[in-house]
């Protein structure tokens, strides 16, 4: 799961340009830039919760609006960081410390929530980009879990409020409804 949501953040960052990054975002205050500062940054909240470590150089909650110098590479790091960190854990090990302010969490909510923040924040620049949504069904419905841990006891730091199901709405719709997104967001 975590690996999926990664190779989707990595897909979207793929084939940007230099007018991509001031694109505006779902995320109302951030550009394609700041998002992928702040997905970067969350990863590597992660990566040092797991090991003491390696957490991002700024607040991924206050990121800067321009690009990072090699954005690509400046993601994978990132991506790689966090991808190791979870792949020490041990499969005895049933409980985590996460960087979210909830406290340890079960494992597969900590490793959810890592996915959940590269997954959605995928969905976020591939839309901003006027690129095809990356977001299934089938993750988001993996991802459900920790969307429902997480979510409400952070709404208004890190999730808006949710908003109602629509009819035909399939689990990516209600994963982003639930997290305050609309899915039928475009750029204008």
């Amino acid at each position: 799961m975590l690996q999926e949501a990664h190779d989707m953040l990595r897909t979207v960052i793929a084939g940007l340009d230099e007018s991509a990054w001031t694109s505006p975002t779902p995320c109302d205050q951030w550009n394609v830039a700041q998002v992928l500062r702040h997905a970067a940054g969350d990863q590597l909240a992660y990566t040092a919760a797991l090991t003491g470590h390696g957490g991002p150089a700024e607040n991924p909650f206050t990121p800067s609006a321009g690009p990072p110098a090699g954005p690509r590479a400046f993601l994978e790091s990132a991506l790689t960081s966090t991808a190791a960190a979870f792949a020490a854990v041990g499969p005895e090990v049933k409980e985590l410390p996460s960087p979210l302010p909830l406290g340890p969490l079960p494992a597969e909510i900590v490793v959810g929530a890592a996915a959940l923040d590269a997954a959605v924040h995928a969905w976020d620049i591939a839309v901003a980009t006027g690129r095809p949504a990356p977001l299934t069904a089938d993750l988001a419905g993996r991802l459900m879990p920790a969307a429902t841990t997480i979510a409400d006891p952070l709404r208004g730091f890190a999730f808006a409020a949710a908003q109602p199901a629509r009819p035909g709405d399939d689990a990516a719709a209600r994963l982003l409804r639930y997290l305050g997104r609309d899915p039928r967001w475009a750029r204008s």
